[in-house]
């Protein structure tokens, strides 16, 4: 398309996202550097927490010197790295290389501001078909990713021993309801989750929403229902607290490290507190209804490739991008994330060196995009009356059909 198209789609899409973002121009452009070659090469990621002395930034460095220039990374906190990477793309000043959540990806997209595989020869045919789906929009693809995290439950191997239950026996909706009951029974409480009215909370309610084989086009559906259903009764009978309610993951996350629930849902990311524990753990997936592991929803970055007024440049950051995202690579790199890789290869490695992650080896092969099925930009529209929806149940203010009827009217209007 040609470029003013480009600028109106850009427009269109960045105003909301840009709000918050200063008038303040972004650093050095690399559109205004050389066609191709050697020289500097911006890299754009959401991972500030890791330092200039970081495994992740000597990997940066490593496969820049492979490519023959240098690399010269920005680290931002994921919200402001979208509305930077918005307002870089407006002022055709993107960085060479730019790593961004993968619910992100579509935006950008939808926006003109990335290139697509295909026309930058990037080989993603190795890499897991439901993680790269997130990063598909229109039928093209324009990134690859870099890893991936995903939910599970965590749990209490002393209460549950305490309570007669086998966690291998929780299998499905029944058989975990059923754990809970025992739990409680012996004075303890069942299981905490976040169900704040944020992005979070539909985060943490997908499992159990596309567990029940609802799907995001049909809010209302009985299976969207029973799920819905299923969190109220819980904390009805006393399995899950009000709390949840409020919680994020980390406050969720904090009531379990008490010691008095059962069962936790949460993330990858939790793995290194989990070993900081005060009583042994374990973790199996969130079951669906009738049984199996439960579609979780994916978080992860993908490595794409933003558009450039110099396309001269795109050979050197393909060859990046190839080397950040090559077999070796994704073993160190996610295991420094706490990610599961999005090659099955890889996988099975991870979960041969650590035993603990084949749980999540497990789960994020169940696992699937919120941006998938086509929806790309329309999951925000979707994803905010679903939140609203749980809260209006779990807090009494409705029944799950009301709310799940008033969240599907509420998003068809958008």
């Amino acid at each position: 398309m040609t470029r003013p198209n480009r600028r109106r789609r850009l427009a269109a899409v960045a105003v909301l996202a840009l709000a918050a973002v200063t008038a303040s121009a972004c650093s050095s452009s690399s559109g205004d550097s050389d066609d191709g070659g050697g020289g500097a090469y911006l890299v754009w990621d959401p991972y500030p927490q890791f330092a200039d002395d970081s495994d992740w930034v000597a990997l940066l460095k490593k496969c820049g010197t492979s490519a023959g220039v240098t690399v010269e990374r920005t680290g931002y906190d994921t919200t402001d790295l979208t509305n930077k990477a918005l307002l870089a793309a407006q002022q055709s000043n993107s960085p060479d290389v730019l790593i961004v959540d993968n619910p992100v990806i579509s935006t950008l997209a939808e926006a003109g501001a990335l290139t697509t595989t295909e026309e930058n020869k990037l080989d993603v045919s190795s890499m897991a078909a439901n993680l790269l789906g997130a990063g598909q929009s229109a039928g093209k693809t324009y990134g690859v990713p870099i890893g991936a995290n995903t939910l599970a439950l965590y749990y209490n191997k002393d209460l549950l021993t305490a309570a007669g239950v086998d966690p291998a026996s929780v299998k499905d909706w029944t058989s975990l309801t059923a754990a809970l009951t025992k739990v409680k029974a012996k004075g303890k409480k069942g299981i905490t989750f976040s169900a704040i009215g944020t992005e979070e909370g539909s985060f943490q309610f997908l499992p159990w929403f596309w567990g029940s084989g609802a799907q995001l086009t049909s809010l209302d559906s009985p299976q969207a229902v029973s799920a819905l259903s299923l969190w109220t009764d819980w904390l009805k009978q006393g399995y899950a607290p009000n709390s949840v309610i409020n919680n994020t993951q980390t406050t969720s996350w904090q009531e379990f490290a008490t010691g008095d629930f059962a069962f936790a849902e949460n993330g990858t990311w939790q793995l290194a507190n989990a070993e900081k524990l005060g009583f042994s753990y374990g973790t199996i997936a969130i079951p669906a209804s009738a049984g199996g592991p439960a579609p979780a929803p994916t978080g992860g970055e993908f490595v794409s490739i933003p558009v450039q007024k110099k396309t001269g440049r795109y050979a050197t950051s393909q060859k990046l991008v190839t080397c950040l995202t090559s077999a070796d690579n994704l073993l160190t790199t996610d295991t420094t994330l706490s990610y599961v890789a999005p090659v099955a290869a890889v996988q099975d490695r991870q979960a041969t060196e650590n035993p603990k992650l084949k749980v999540w080896v497990e789960a994020v092969r169940a696992a699937k995009g919120r941006t998938g099925d086509n929806l790309g930009t329309k999951y925000p529209k979707i994803s905010e009356p679903l939140w609203t929806a749980v809260q209006a149940a779990l807090s009494g203010g409705k029944s799950p059909q009301e709310a799940l009827t008033a969240a599907q009217a509420s998003a068809t209007s958008k």
